[in-house]
């Protein structure tokens, strides 16, 4: 399906009015609940339109800097980031989840409240440097996963201006090969038929979507492996096909003690997860 996301800026000043700490990102968590029949059902928490960060913290030599918003009915997420003397980085990420919010846990056994708190995998980032990443990447404990895209993030600016000079995340870096235009020296003829132009309209696309071989890895092993076609039908103002190319299209995600998160990008930064 596709959820509706909401990015959130937070921009905090110091004492003289100067921005020390500035973030602008999006997320959602994917959680799995027990309902009150026993079965444990999945259920996608998003972040509305009204968030606050009360409670944030710019962080100092002696303190860490802490990123917190509140959300929806109870749901809240936060971040402390520490400081060497020369870099900082995320320590622990801390959500909270309200099983009350019978929006999103309609029928959920345990109510009220619910803590995950992780540590953050990043590596740390040099100072006066802001940490970007566009592509989707994924933090799992505790049955749930927690997804960030489109993440600007800059702890202890200096001089109350955001810096220009980026550190990328891993997702962000390319990894496959560019693709080698033909030219006459590897195409083959195969006959001297003289070829009709092409046709000046678009192809109709195809019905049935290519097969695609997926996989994640844990250590040297295989832990999750899908072979699927797959087409979206979205339908908004019109109906839309959409064929997700398995040639364009790559895996990632997790595999937890208890449950695996497969999730596929590709060049439209298209997500779907299972």
């Amino acid at each position: 399906g596709f959820f509706q996301s909401y990015a959130v800026e937070v921009d905090l000043k110091d004492a003289s009015n100067a921005t020390c700490l500035y973030a602008d990102w999006m997320m959602r968590f994917w959680i799995i609940y027990e309902s009150n029949d026993g079965d444990y059902k999945n259920t996608t928490l998003n972040l509305s339109s009204n968030v606050t960060h009360n409670g944030s913290v710019c962080g100092s030599d002696t303190q860490a800097a802490l990123v917190a918003v509140q959300f929806g009915e109870g749901h809240s997420w936060s971040i402390n980031i520490t400081k060497t003397n020369e870099t900082y980085q995320g320590d622990f990420i801390t959500l909270t989840y309200n099983t009350n919010d019978t929006a999103v846990f309609p029928d959920a056994k345990r109510k009220g409240p619910v803590t995950v708190l992780v540590k953050d995998s990043l590596r740390p980032v040099q100072l006066n440097t802001v940490f970007v990443c566009h592509n989707y990447y994924l933090i799992e404990a505790e049955n749930v996963t927690q997804i960030f895209w489109n993440v600007t993030m800059q702890a202890f600016v200096q001089n109350g201006t955001v810096s220009k000079k980026e550190s990328r995340c891993p997702a962000d870096t390319p990894t496959s090969a560019p693709t080698v235009p033909p030219t006459t020296a590897n195409v083959t003829t195969a006959s001297t038929t003289t070829l009709s132009p092409a046709p000046t309209t678009a192809p109709k696309p195809v019905e049935n979507p290519d097969t695609g071989n997926y996989s994640l890895k844990s250590g040297n092993k295989t832990c999750f492996l899908a072979t699927v076609g797959l087409q979206l039908n979205v339908s908004q103002d019109k109906p839309l096909l959409i064929n997700i190319n398995p040639k364009t299209t790559v895996a990632d995600g997790a595999c937890g003690n208890t449950t695996a998160t497969l999730k596929l990008n590709d060049g439209n930064s298209t997500l779907i997860g299972f």
